[in-house]
């Protein structure tokens, strides 16, 4: 744990409880009978930080400080390096009122210039043609590239065999990433113009991260994988369903067979916007937990555990707009997800960062609800 936590002081008690954290998590999770869910959240915008008086009065910062701050329950992931390395030098510079950056995957964008939270515009993309892509795949995607092997030991250090909390693995990005560099409008071009050097991206997003499960799953027991993706909208999918059908899926199958040989069973994949199209097909691939589920883009998070029992998981789902949407909004949103959480294979919090026009005190209010409904029962 990050020795900074030592002097934060929590405002909130934990959850009473009968069962540590990774004993909970994995009943939870796995459809059996547990204490009283698994209390996280999926942390703030970076206007909280400032603008909410308990964050600011109290120094807290970061998600992990916020995280000790309000006494949730521990959950930890080993992170491997399996995108690019090394990232593209950032540089921003400011022209005719408008601010513009290079990112870390080399992409053009426009930001605004208070560096306030939203999702840039983004301009030009660092991969347009398989010359470019075989440039940066010499350059920055590198297997056998030093900064790529975990240091074991120090890991082993920082997560003990006896933990008493939920521990993750890394299984990194298929596409998501792919888009990121070579921007939305870059991808819908280039799977139609380019789909061998596509396929070849996202077979170097598969092979990095079956070089680093390779390095550290004989070492750990995990609890779960997770990965990352965004690669849907309010709309659905961002790419075309036979793309992801024959490119993409089968290298999550080539994953989840390193996982199941290390008896990992869950595997979540955080992406937004509408994934009932593609939930069929993670599935497939082996992915069987989404997170944290945007409701807004989808739908109420019983309708898609009705649809799947017994196979899909879902953490997250809990409605941001109703938790903007004052007390009454709130306990009735949460009564909504009593039936979930009974079920099994879910464990309720918003629905993605918690966004600054959530009153801090309704937002407590909130913690003590979920407390009220979903804590121990004595």
């Amino acid at each position: 744990m990050n020795p900074s936590l030592a002097t934060v002081k929590p405002i909130l008690r934990p959850w009473a409880g009968k069962m540590t954290a990774r004993e909970r998590f994995l009943r939870q999770m796995n459809f059996q009978s547990f204490d009283r869910s698994f209390n996280m959240e999926f942390g703030y915008w970076d206007e909280n930080y400032t603008e909410w008086k308990m964050f600011r009065e109290n120094g807290i910062r970061t998600e992990e400080e916020a995280n000790c701050f309000l006494a949730f329950d521990r959950i930890e992931c080993v992170r491997g390096n399996v995108w690019i390395h090394p990232a593209f030098p950032r540089n921003e510079t400011k022209k005719d009122g408008h601010c513009y950056c290079t990112d870390g995957n080399g992409v053009l964008c426009e930001i605004l210039e208070n560096g306030g939270s939203t999702i840039p515009r983004f301009l030009e993309p660092s991969v347009k043609t398989p010359e470019d892509w075989k440039r940066v795949k010499e350059e920055r995607f590198r297997r056998d590239d030093p900064a790529r092997i975990p240091d074991i030991e120090a890991l082993k250090r920082e997560f003990p065999d006896d933990r008493d909390y939920p521990l993750g693995v890394d299984a990194g990005s298929m596409i998501g990433k792919v888009r990121d560099m070579l921007t939305v409008e870059g991808l819908a071009y280039a799977m139609y113009d380019y789909p061998d050097m596509v396929e070849d991206m996202v077979e170097t997003c598969c092979v990095l991260v079956e070089d680093f499960l390779d390095r550290v799953l004989p070492y750990f027991q995990f609890d779960y994988a997770s990965s990352w993706e965004d690669i849907c909208f309010k709309n659905g999918p961002l790419v075309t369903l036979d793309f992801f059908k024959n490119i993409v899926v089968p290298r999550y199958q080539r994953i989840r067979r390193k996982l199941n040989d290390a008896k990992v069973g869950l595997w979540w994949v955080d992406c937004d916007g509408d994934v009932r199209p593609l939930l069929p097909y993670f599935l497939k691939g082996g992915i069987n937990c989404l997170f944290p589920y945007e409701v807004m883009g989808c739908t109420h998070p019983r309708t898609l555990l009705e649809e799947y029992p017994g196979e899909l998981r879902i953490m997250g789902g809990f409605d941001k707009i109703h938790l903007a949407g004052g007390r009454e909004a709130i306990r009735k949103y949460m009564e909504s997800l009593i039936p979930c959480v009974e079920r099994g294979g879910y464990i309720p919090f918003c629905d993605h960062r918690c966004p600054p026009n959530v009153p801090e005190d309704d937002y407590l209010y909130y913690l003590n609800i979920k407390q009220e409904i979903f804590g121990l029962k004595e």
